[in-house]
């Protein structure tokens, strides 16, 4: 089922948290956060909106990492239910991307930064503050064609050059967070 994000409640902090990653270690948010600002993006596997822009998310991951702009990725989706969302899943998926992913067994996570739907993005300053929470771009199940505009890139690199984030901010859709005590 398709969710829509919510209007972003912007200057939050983020919330820290440690979380095993597809590379067999526990990571921090702080040990990951960029110098000029971090995204924290709740994606899984099996979701239509994340695979349409899965190669655009690898492709800016490696345009904001020079911007000193690091990218998180957050699977949260219960496995049990959906099993392609599976840690080993996970573990099978990471070499073609990016960018760390970790897992988020408990959901504690996603629930403490209100995530809604894959993909969600929350792009935060140097500082960890929320200045962006939208999408990647207009991709939806399908591709956005070549040259749509890239939401995400354009935010987290006006964030990282002045600290603020665009006034402009296009929500989020994807497919709903699948909730453990949702069945």
């Amino acid at each position: 089922m398709a969710a829509q994000a919510p209007a972003a409640d912007l200057g939050w902090a983020a919330v820290d948290f440690e979380l095993p990653g597809t590379d067999g270690r526990a990571h921090r948010l702080r040990e990951l956060a960029g110098t000029r600002g971090t995204v924290v993006a709740f994606i899984c596997n099996h979701c239509p909106y994340v695979k349409a822009i899965l190669p655009r998310l690898i492709r800016d991951t490696r345009d904001l990492a020079g911007l000193g702009v690091n990218v998180i990725a957050v699977n949260s989706n219960d496995a049990e239910t959906y099993p392609e969302d599976s840690f080993q899943q996970m573990v099978d998926l990471a070499p073609t991307l990016s960018f760390p992913y970790l897992h988020d067994e408990s959901q504690a996570v996603a629930k403490a930064y209100g995530a809604v739907c894959t993909p969600d993005f929350f792009g935060f300053d140097a500082g960890l503050r929320l200045r962006y929470r939208g999408r990647l771009d207009a991709s939806r199940k399908e591709a956005a064609p070549e040259g749509t505009r890239r939401d995400l890139y354009e935010a987290m690199r006006l964030i990282a050059e002045t600290g603020a984030g665009p006034t402009e901010q296009h929500a989020g859709i994807g497919c709903s967070i699948k909730w453990r005590d949702a069945h």
